[in-house]
């Protein structure tokens, strides 16, 4: 089932994907929460999160400031915000 929305199509809601050609972002998803659904673009092009289980010292560290610069102590309530497909996706 897909969704076209604003000339853009999604495999579904809440269903994250790439965005390659987009100048800024590297992510875009629809969201859906209740009855309320946004377009959510999120993640700088070209850089890559430290994923879930980072190896390296070096991603232990990045991952660490990054939760640290974006005040991310909790995990962030509302589907239809950035920060929450952020952490969800990229780190």
């Amino acid at each position: 089932m897909a969704i076209v929305y604003r000339g853009e199509r999604f495999a579904g809601y809440n269903k994250p994907k790439r965005t390659p050609k987009h100048p800024k972002k590297s992510h875009a998803v629809l969201a859906k929460e209740g009855d309320k659904i946004r377009l959510i673009r999120f993640g700088q092009q070209g850089v890559r999160g430290a994923g879930k289980n980072p190896k390296t010292k070096k991603d232990k560290a990045r991952k660490k400031s990054y939760y640290a610069r974006h005040n991310a102590q909790g995990k962030p309530t509302s589907k239809l915000s950035a920060k929450y497909w952020s952490h969800k996706v990229k780190w």
